[in-house]
């Protein structure tokens, strides 16, 4: 097979025969052999009859429904999981990702041999209590991730069947599946202008509490990727530095004691001074988080997963 759609959708009633029927016309135009997976994240009006409906008139359609809404990620874990295209193509069900666009992602990805291309709507129809967050977020995880991608979070990607085979997407992780697909090996990522449109029906369903739940994914990403199987390199080296500059700290004023008093001088006690205490507490504190590196540790060789690798070729 060519190609599949995966479409997560949230109370989007009426968008899904048009979108269908859209999706339909530019797959026979290409010739693509094609199946589209509707994954209803816990609507709660007729979207799920609908997409019924749809499957009994078109054998391409596949559905998934949540018994409750469980977000954005987890339908495209859902969607990922059933998926048989070579290439798997993701978009919102709100009709403001275009279908035209697949032709020229699909080419991207079989012809020039990308392993993710990302869309990036250059000209947005959201509102500005949008726009902005996004901006910033965009900017952030180009620099923390190195990836030089202007909109992480564009619902219209396409990848590689093997990439999405690959993932694991979980929590709001569906915005930064570049990170995880490059932190999986597949290092082949661009990104397309595609063209947004406006919304036809219903209203958003995101509201600003993704963004504060997105940037702290970001983090959660960031340093599971780069420590999730060494937690020690993170808590091991910040906890030995804390100590030691809590050590020589202490050392000092204690020595700036001793050398006072062997010039006839009585100097203060060593507890009247604060920064004793605050030597203390740095030797306390890079303690905690040392034994801290070392109990994760013991948590990441105890994993299922401290042994599991991206192989590409056996031979």
């Amino acid at each position: 097979m060519d190609i599949s759609v995966v479409v997560p959708l949230y109370n989007e009633e009426e968008s899904l025969p048009e979108l269908l029927a859209w999706i339909g016309r530019v797959m026979q135009a290409n010739s693509f052999s094609y199946e589209v997976v509707l994954i209803d994240d816990g609507s709660n009006d007729t979207s799920w009859s609908v997409i019924e409906d749809l499957q009994e008139k078109n054998d391409a359609v596949r559905g998934i429904k949540f018994r409750r809404n469980y977000g954005k990620s987890a339908a495209l874990f859902s969607g990922f999981e059933m998926v048989t295209g070579d290439v798997v193509i993701t978009m919102d069900a709100d009709l403001q990702d275009s279908p035209d666009e697949i032709p020229e992602l699909y080419r991207m990805i079989k012809e020039e041999g990308f392993d993710l291309v990302s869309g990036w709507k250059q000209k947005r129809y959201d509102p500005i209590s949008k726009t902005i967050p996004s901006k910033f977020f965009n900017r952030t995880a180009r620099a923390m991730s190195g990836i030089k991608l202007h909109d992480f979070n564009c619902g219209l990607k396409a990848y590689k069947n093997k990439v999405v085979k690959s993932v694991e997407v979980y929590g709001e992780m569906h915005r930064y599946i570049p990170i995880l697909a490059k932190e999986a090996g597949f290092t082949k990522i661009t990104e397309k202008v595609v063209q947004h449109q406006e919304r036809k029906y219903g209203v958003t369903k995101f509201g600003l509490s993704r963004f504060i739940n997105g940037f702290l994914d970001l983090l959660s990403i960031t340093f599971i990727s780069k420590f999730g199987k060494k937690p020690m390199h993170f808590f091991g080296l910040l906890g030995t530095l804390m100590f030691l500059l809590g050590f020589f700290a202490s050392a000092w004023i204690g020595f700036q004691k001793l050398y006072s008093m062997s010039l006839g001088d009585m100097p203060p006690r060593v507890t009247d001074s604060p920064y004793f205490f605050i030597a203390l507490a740095t030797m306390i504190i890079g303690s905690q988080l040392f034994l801290t590196g070392f109990v994760a540790e013991l948590v990441s060789r105890s994993s299922s997963e401290r042994n599991s690798y991206q192989i590409e070729k056996e031979i």
